[in-house]
């Protein structure tokens, strides 16, 4: 087809398009060889501009040759021969014949404008460029109707508890929301076609501790799996807390070291409560929510106490890998402060 193109078209827009084409490619990819190191690159690059230089060679010695043609001669000669025979005496007929026209010679076929069809050439191939290159940012894609990702709201304006200002340094729910809505959290979760719907993050305190306990969350929701990241600067250590277990309601426990740290993987039954916004103002009572499961690293490899705690759950109660709770705090711990004395 290009080459059927090519042939169809005249010499003085075929050639220009050859020699346009041929020195942008020609120098991207001399260019991308230069950058990259690549000698492959530079042959095909060098392989263009060459071509380029025999069209360029072609089109001046065309028009060398339309400058230096010289002048065309008399079309008729019927000038000089009028000129060189006697002109004959007039009869006295009394009707002469009407005498013959000869035919008037046909007039020259006008030639093409040569600069006008390579301007145009250039002029067609600088719009289908521009059209190229414009494309995709103008037309609709395929991602147009996919919703964005959720992002996670600043809390620059939010005013933070006296514990955050203690040492250590609490990490806040900003920064927890940041490390842990990050691109591959649906793939570590086994759902990589799934966009994050709702993302946040709260810098609050433990309860019961009077305000004096910093414990931030983020927490960002998929269509199928919800993960929340807390963090608990107390002085309850991961040991003390796995023997706490064993009088709770936690099961499926299993110890486990996490990037150097003293961890605990246990599971545990959510909380669901219901509020009424109606005309009544009255909610329904606490009910049991589906099962989670929770990933608790101490803050420090020494497990001097505090803890960030790492939970999965999906409203349809399936539960991922264990292995997809290590791939989380594997991704998001190290961008987490340690817990200094």
């Amino acid at each position: 087809m290009l080459g059927l193109l090519l042939r169809v078209l005249p010499f003085w827009v075929r050639e220009p398009l050859l020699i346009v084409v041929g020195s942008v490619f020609g120098v991207r990819i001399m260019y991308l060889a230069f950058v990259d190191g690549e000698w492959v690159a530079a042959v095909i690059g060098a392989a263009f501009l060459v071509f380029t230089a025999m069209r360029v060679h072609t089109v001046v010695r065309v028009l060398r040759a339309r400058r230096n043609r010289p002048s065309a001669a008399p079309a008729d000669g019927a000038g000089t021969d009028s000129a060189a025979q006697p002109q004959p005496q007039p009869q006295a007929a009394p009707a002469p014949a009407p005498a013959s026209r000869r035919p008037a010679p046909a007039a020259q076929e006008k030639e093409p404008n040569a600069w006008g069809q390579a301007l145009a050439a250039v002029a067609v191939f600088a719009a289908l460029a521009a059209a190229v290159w414009l494309g995709p940012q103008l037309l609709p894609t395929e991602d147009a109707g996919r919703p964005r990702a959720a992002s996670c709201a600043s809390g620059e304006d939010e005013e933070l508890p006296s514990a955050y200002t203690k040492k250590p340094r609490a990490v806040t729910g900003e920064e927890l929301c940041a490390a842990l809505n990050r691109p591959g959290l649906a793939r570590l979760l086994g759902t990589p076609a799934e966009t994050a719907t709702t993302a946040s993050g709260t810098s609050g305190t433990a309860p019961l501790t009077d305000g004096k306990v910093a414990q931030p969350e983020a927490q960002v929701q998929f269509d199928t799996y919800t993960v929340n990241v807390s963090a608990t600067y107390n002085e309850l250590t991961m040991a003390q807390s796995v023997k706490l277990m064993e009088f709770g309601d936690e099961t499926d426990v299993r110890t486990l070291s996490v990037l150097g740290r003293p961890a605990v993987l246990f599971s545990d039954h959510t909380m669901r409560i219901e509020f009424d916004l109606g005309s009544g103002g009255s909610g329904g009572p606490v009910e049991q929510g589906p099962l989670a499961r929770t990933l608790s690293v101490a803050l420090d490899g020494k497990d001097r106490g505090g803890s960030y705690d790492i939970t999965v759950w999906s409203t349809s109660g399936t539960l991922p890998e264990d292995s997809a709770l290590l791939g989380i705090a594997e991704a998001v711990l190290p961008e987490l402060p340690e817990r200094t004395v």
